[in-house]
């Protein structure tokens, strides 16, 4: 139904943008300072054009020209010009000039002249307005495509994150550890966020931080006494929003590998600062046992996620830098975030 009301307007659209099209080319075709009278001969001679042009557009044009098929086209419109100067040589210049048509005109290549500037306008618009409505058809298609997409990518994260922690879970319920009501409390409260609170395309940037710390407590739970977590944001202004589940991808991946890769002297700090302009600047750093596979590190499921987020929602709008060095990994992203309407 929506989509049949859609049409229907576009259709009207058209209707009325090629009404006053052929006034406007009507009154350039017929007007003569000399002589402001409108005389039958140029209204049949006009309707005779507009006919010619109403075929072009409405029948060459979508069957034949649009299919690719342009030898044809040309063909059917030679045709279609052909036919329209035999009925003015042969029909409407006995009936509106008798007698005088071998001493006023030069015959074909005056008709000529009068037909193909009138047909070529009302066809040139004919065709501009189709590709402008092809191309925001065009838009509607990929911004759809990409909205699809950008939450296939998000679906993936919920299970990414559920995955790592129910395993953590686990193992402190085996042990009987008085940390599990803890875990579960902040797991809790970081699942409610993800599957309530971040189904817009942009959250606030006060909500999403406030996330990520709570995010950094519960891994820092399952860290105990084996490191050291650094978790600091500066002050940063009112009113930014960011994409949700960008930054916390960044994290999870510094606990998870850290925890993996050694049992002692974890390391991990993260760092977030936010100008007055809103550019926001992201370190997250992790130490990692120099015998891992520095690969998995750089090349996750995660990671591959969050940068096609990224070239989704901020292209050129962003700088993600990844790097090992010294027994570390280094995940640097800075990114424009936008004002909150």
């Amino acid at each position: 139904m929506e989509q049949n009301l859609r049409t229907g307007s576009i259709a009207t659209k058209e209707v009325v943008f090629q009404l006053i099209l052929h006034i406007l080319v009507f009154i350039f075709y017929c007007f003569d300072r000399r002589n402001p009278h409108v005389s039958q001969q140029e209204v049949v001679y006009f309707f005779t054009y507009a006919v010619a042009a109403l075929i072009i557009n409405y029948g060459l044009l979508p069957h034949l020209f649009y299919h690719r098929r342009s030898g044809l086209f040309i063909l059917f419109t030679v045709l279609v010009i052909t036919s329209v100067i035999l009925v003015e040589e042969l029909l409407l210049e006995p009936i509106y000039f008798p007698g005088r048509i071998a001493h006023t005109f030069p015959g074909v290549f005056f008709s000529l002249a009068q037909i193909l500037p009138v047909i070529a306008i009302l066809v040139g618009f004919k065709f501009a307005w189709d590709a402008v409505f092809k191309q925001r058809e065009l838009d509607k298609l990929k911004a759809a495509a990409q909205e699809s997409e950008l939450q296939f990518l998000k679906s993936q994260i919920n299970p990414h994150f559920l995955f790592n922690n129910l395993n953590n879970l686990y193992s402190y319920a085996i042990e009987n550890s008085p940390k599990t009501p803890a875990i579960i409390l902040e797991l809790s409260s970081v699942l409610r966020y993800m599957l309530y609170e971040c189904k817009e395309k942009f959250v606030p940037l006060s909500k999403e931080l406030e996330q990520l710390e709570n995010f950094t407590r519960l891994n820092e739970l399952q860290i105990e006494e084996r490191g050291k977590i650094d978790f600091r944001v500066s002050d940063f202004p009112s009113g930014y929003q960011i994409a949700p589940l960008i930054l916390i991808v960044f994290i999870e991946n510094a606990f998870k590998h850290s925890q993996s890769s050694q049992s002692t002297d974890i390391v991990i700090d993260i760092q977030i600062l936010v100008s007055e302009e809103g550019k926001l600047h992201f370190v997250c750093r992790n130490s990692f046992h120099p015998k891992t596979n520095h690969e998995n590190l750089a090349h996750g499921i995660g990671l591959e996620n969050v940068k096609k987020r990224l070239q989704l929602i901020y292209p050129g709008e962003h700088t993600l830098i990844t790097k090992l060095k010294n027994n570390e990994f280094v995940a640097d992203l800075t990114l424009q975030l936008t004002k909150r309407s």
